[in-house]
């Protein structure tokens, strides 16, 4: 009984410990995300969208749009992406190998014929069977190509791009009428260092939608989406906002990135052996100028908004996570050389840290320290009193984290609106 009741302890006091630096640094995030949103909004309010619809500094931008069966939504999509307000832009559809009518539908609804274009293979991907273009589209591109997934479909993209940015999104998203205007704002800022710029991701469940565009914001309808619209809030703007700020963002999230084209093609664009290319390119890229001593920087554009669909069961949304948890395990394994590593700078120490600490071991930690929640009360250790006191603690605190998180939306809006 001794050993055991030493085992208790030690588990309780780490998962405890765990917890009280998880919630300092939930504090500490909080702080430099809103210190990082005030000297945005500043910054914003010297580059107007107007502005640089007009002056002419603001860079052509290649959209990647990879495709695999999109036949559904496809067509409103693109034809979104086509009317967005930008100066010098085009869309690449890549139709990675799609077993039901989203070519098809392509071309009877836009028109399309196949067409030639000279392209250089600067990264891998699988092989290209066709491209389409139409008179009546002159920006837009579609490519059929073989099955290889979305990273692959991504570096075809690239490799076709005309462009020195790409702007990586999925084919179920909707992009604000403004949002290419506020994700270039960064690289008209630091158009040397300037590497790569993540939007926000909303979710549009509950909304309203016309001709491509959300009209209408609202809460969704089910529990589900209704609890990821609170999670995304503070994922996206605590969390990236924070780690924007610090030097350490690891993720841009694969829905919505501007990056600079030849960034990409030095570090071999996406990479083909993790589930979590979006991630992991971010991480290639640190990497990539850290070894070799060049300036660069990454940023997070909290006005830049692309609307995407929220799981609402959860089958779907255990499927997600546990994709996202994989890519992440993967990205960490293929580069744990910059973990906790001072040489990779914030992004090594910090970025790659947490993540390691908090998002694999962490839940480990946690999961022990509830499976001996029963024992615990059994052996004395813990008391009901002194649990009821640290749920209703937590509580407080998440409600607090929470309320904080809507405080900044608030703020954000009042900059775009």
């Amino acid at each position: 009984m001794t050993w055991l009741w030493s085992i208790v302890k030690l588990i309780n006091g780490c998962v405890l410990a765990l917890l009280l630096v998880q919630s300092v640094i939930y504090l500490a995030q909080l702080v430099v995300a809103f210190i990082e949103l005030r000297q945005h909004r500043r910054r914003a309010s010297r580059t107007d969208p107007w502005w640089m619809l007009t002056s002419g500094v603001a860079l052509p931008i290649s959209i990647l749009v990879p495709a695999h069966d999109e036949e559904e939504t496809v067509v409103e999509n693109v034809r979104s992406m086509l009317a967005l307000h930008y100066p010098d832009f085009e869309v690449i559809v890549v139709n990675d190998g799609s077993r039901d009518r989203t070519l098809a539908v392509l071309i009877e609804a836009l028109g399309l014929q196949k067409v030639e274009r000279v392209w250089h293979a600067a990264v891998p991907h699988q092989e290209i069977r066709a491209l389409y273009g139409s008179p009546r589209h002159p920006r837009l591109l579609v490519v059929d190509k073989i099955n290889g997934g979305k990273s692959d479909a991504l570096n075809a993209g690239i490799n076709l791009s005309r462009f020195p940015l790409f702007c990586a999104v999925d084919a179920d998203s909707l992009l604000d009428h403004d949002s290419l205007l506020q994700v270039m704002r960064p690289f008209i800022e630091e158009p040397e260092e300037m590497v790569a710029v993540g939007g926000r991701i909303c979710i549009v469940n509950g909304c309203t939608v016309r001709a491509g565009q959300v009209v209408d914001i609202a809460l969704p309808a089910r529990p589900l989406a209704l609890l990821q619209s609170i999670e995304y809030i503070r994922a996206f703007l605590i969390a990236r906002l924070a780690w924007s700020r610090l030097g350490a963002m690891l993720i841009i999230s694969g829905a919505f990135g501007l990056f600079k084209r030849s960034a990409a093609i030095q570090v071999g664009g996406y990479s083909h052996d993790t589930v979590g290319e979006d991630m992991e390119i971010v991480v290639k890229l640190h990497r990539h100028f850290r070894e070799r001593g060049q300036k660069y920087q990454m940023r997070y554009a909290a006005d830049s908004v692309c609307w995407t669909q929220a799981p609402e069961t959860f089958g779907v949304l255990r499927r997600q996570r546990t994709r996202w948890q994989r890519g992440m395990m993967q990205t960490l394994a293929k580069h744990r050389a910059m973990v906790f590593n001072p040489k990779y700078g914030p992004a090594g120490t910090l970025g790659m840290g947490y993540f390691f600490f908090f998002d694999i071991i962490g839940p480990i930690v946690e999961l022990a320290g509830l499976l001996l929640v029963p024992i615990s009360f059994w052996m004395g250790e813990v008391t009901s009193q002194f649990f009821l006191a640290w749920l209703a603690l937590t509580f407080t605190y998440g409600v607090f984290l929470s309320a904080s998180s809507l405080l900044l939306e608030m703020m954000v809006m009042r900059t775009t609106r």
